[in-house]
C-alpha cells in the first residue's frame, strides 16, 4: 500500500484547515489508518445505496492509503470487487483489506450493524434526504435520486477526516444525527414527501467550469435517470495529476483528457444531448453569437470568471462555491430586486493582477514585471528565473531544474499548485489560493446539480439567495444565508441599460429601478 501519487496536493488542502500542520506527521497519520466501507445487500442492490458507496470510495481513495471493503452478507459480495477496482483506478497502490479487524474508522451503508471496534458512521438516504447516524443503521431509499445519497457520502467522509484529525481541528465535534433534504435545506422538513419521479427536460442549459465542483455536478447528473435536454459543458483545460486530489470522476486513466471530453463521457449513458466546448467562457460566448442563456450552472474558481458569466446576462444562474471554511450554492435572477451574481463578488478597493499574485506565490514579488512578460509571451522560464524561485523558496534548485524552458504557467501549476514546493519545504510553503478537501468540492457540485434539476422541473425555489454548509463542523440548524443586493449602485443589476438588455432578451418583467433599493 502507498499514498497516492498526488498526495502533496491533498496535503496542501489539509494544511489549510489543520492547526500545527507538518507534512511528515500528516502522511504518517494517514498511513496508520484503515478506513472501512461496510455495506449489505440492502445498500448494494438499490440505486441510492450504490450511489452512496460509489461516491464514498471515490472520496476516501483520494486520501487514505488503506481501505477495507467489507460486504456484510453474501449478496453484497459482488459489489465489493467493483468498489475495489474503483479505488485502484484512483490510487493504483491503495491497500485493500477484506477484514475489518484493523479498521480505525468505518462508514456503513445499509441496514446491518457490523461488529467493529472503531468509530462508526451509518450513512444512507431517502430520495432528496441525506442521513447519518452515530448509533443506528439508516438504510438507503428506493428512489433513483442521487442527491441525498451523494450528500450522505460527503458527510461521512467529512466525519472520517474530523475523527482522525480531531486534535488539529478547532471545534471539530462529530455529527451525531443528520436528516437533511437537498429539496428544502430545512432539517425540520427532511422527512417530507418530496418529488422523486423526475422526468425533467433541462431545455438548453450550460454548465460552466468542469473542475472539482463541476465533477460533483456531473457525478450527480450522470446518476439521475429521466433527465434530458441540451447541456453545454464549457471548460478550456485538461485533467492534470494534481486534479485527482478532488476531481471525483477522474482517475489515473483520465490524466491529460480534456475536461469537456470527460464531461461528455460521464454523461454518455444519459438522455442529455451534450455539447462539449473546450473553451474559456468568453471565447465560447463570442463564438456563440446568440447570447441567450436560459439557465447557467456556474462552477468556476475566481470572482472575475463569475463576473464575466453574469455580464452575459443569463436568464437564471445557480452558482456553487467552496471557501476555506464552508461551501454553498446561490441562486440568481436579474433586475428583480434580489442580489445578482455580481452582487456576491463585487470588488472593493484595488485588486492585484494575476502576475502580481503569482510573483508573490513564487516568493519574488519584486519580479512581477518579468512574471507578467512571461505570462503574456508564453515563453519558457529561463534558468536564472528558476534559480531565484528556488532561492526564495529555500528548496534545492535541482528539484525545480526540470521546469527550465517550460511556460511559466506550467511551472506555477506544477511546482506551486501541484504541491512540489509544498512537499520540498515539508509544508512550510503553503499555497495562498484556497484548496478545498475533496468532500467539500463534491458536495458543492451535488448541490449545484440539485438546483439545476429543481429549476428545470419548475419546483419552488428557495426564497433565500444562498445556502451554505460547513463540513468541518457539525451541521448547523440554519443553512440559508440571505444576501442583500449590492447597495453601492455600482452593480450591473442597478444599471438601466443592463436591465433593458435583459428585458429585451427574455421579455421578462423586472422591478423598476426605483423600487429595487426598497426591496
Amino acid at each position: 500500500m502507498a499514498l497516492a501519487n498526488f498526495i502533496d496536493r491533498a496535503a496542501t488542502a489539509a494544511s489549510q484547515v489543520l492547526a500545527d500542520f507538518h507534512l511528515g506527521e500528516f502522511k504518517a497519520a494517514l498511513e496508520k489508518q484503515v478506513v472501512a466501507v461496510a455495506f449489505d445487500d440492502q445498500a448494494a442492490s438499490c440505486a441510492e445505496g450504490q450511489a452512496t458507496l460509489d461516491l464514498a470510495v471515490r472520496l476516501l481513495a483520494r486520501l487514505y492509503p488503506v481501505l477495507a471493503i467489507l460486504p456484510l452478507d453474501s449478496a453484497a459480495s459482488s459489489q465489493a470487487q467493483a468498489l475495489e477496482r474503483l479505488a485502484k483506478s484512483i490510487n493504483p497502490k491503495v491497500g485493500i483489506r477484506r477484514s475489518g479487524k484493523s479498521a480505525t474508522v468505518c462508514l456503513v451503508a445499509g441496514a446491518t450493524r457490523p461488529s467493529l471496534r472503531c468509530a462508526t458512521f451509518f450513512i444512507g438516504s431517502d430520495g432528496w434526504a441525506a442521513k447519518l447516524s452515530r448509533t443506528d443503521p439508516v438504510g438507503s431509499g428506493s428512489s433513483l435520486l442521487p442527491y441525498g445519497a451523494g450528500t450522505a457520502s460527503c458527510f461521512g467522509a467529512a466525519n472520517v477526516f474530523r475523527t482522525i484529525f480531531a486534535a488539529q481541528l478547532t471545534g471539530a465535534e462529530l455529527d451525531e444525527n443528520i436528516d437533511l433534504s437537498l429539496y428544502s435545506y430545512n432539517r425540520t422538513k427532511a422527512g417530507d414527501a418530496n418529488p422523486t419521479n423526475l422526468p425533467v427536460d433541462f431545455g438548453e442549459t450550460h454548465l460552466v467550469g468542469l473542475g472539482a465542483i463541476g465533477h460533483g455536478t456531473l457525478w450527480a447528473l450522470a446518476r439521475q435517470s429521466g433527465l434530458s435536454g441540451r447541456l453545454h459543458v464549457v471548460d478550456h483545460e485538461a485533467i492534470e495529476l494534481s486534479n485527482l486530489q478532488r476531481y471525483v470522476l477522474a482517475g489515473q486513466a483520465e490524466i491529460g483528457m480534456s475536461k469537456a471530453e470527460l464531461a461528455s463521457t460521464a454523461l454518455r449513458s444519459t438522455a442529455f444531448e451534450v455539447e462539449a466546448h473546450p473553451l474559456k467562457w468568453a471565447e465560447y460566448a463570442a463564438r456563440r453569437g446568440d447570447w441567450v442563456f436560459d439557465r447557467v450552472g456556474v462552477a468556476l474558481d475566481t470572482a472575475a470568471d463569475r463576473l464575466a458569466v453574469q455580464g452575459a446576462l443569463p436568464r437564471w444562474i445557480a452558482n456553487a462555491w467552496t471557501q476555506e471554511h464552508d461551501l454553498g450554492i446561490s441562486r440568481h435572477g436579474f433586475g428583480d430586486g434580489q442580489a445578482c451574481l455580481c452582487c456576491m463578488y463585487m470588488p472593493s478597493g484595488k485588486s492585484r493582477d494575476e502576475h502580481e499574485l503569482i510573483a508573490e506565490e513564487f516568493g519574488i514579488p519584486e519580479e512581477h514585471e518579468q512574471v507578467k512578460t512571461l505570462l503574456q509571451t508564453n515563453a519558457g522560464v529561463p534558468n536564472d528565473f528558476v534559480v531565484r524561485v528556488a532561492t526564495a523558496m529555500a528548496v534545492p534548485f535541482e528539484s525545480l531544474a526540470p521546469f527550465v524552458g517550460q511556460p511559466l504557467r506550467s511551472f506555477y501549476q506544477q511546482a506551486i499548485c501541484g504541491g512540489l514546493v509544498f512537499r520540498l519545504s515539508d509544508g512550510s510553503r503553503q499555497v495562498r489560493t484556497v484548496v478545498p478537501m475533496a468532500f467539500q468540492s463534491a458536495l458543492a457540485g451535488i448541490m449545484l446539480a440539485a438546483e439545476l434539476v429543481k429549476h428545470s422541473a419548475g419546483f419552488p425555489m428557495s426564497p433565500t439567495t444562498s445556502t451554505r454548509v460547513n463540513l468541518l463542523r457539525p451541521l448547523g440548524c440554519h443553512l440559508h444565508d440571505p444576501k442583500a443586493k449590492d447597495s453601492s449602485g455600482r452593480c450591473i443589476c442597478s444599471d438601466e441599460d443592463f436591465i433593458s438588455a435583459y428585458r429585451r432578451k427574455y421579455g421578462k418583467r423586472v422591478e423598476p429601478l426605483r423600487n429595487i433599493s426598497a426591496a
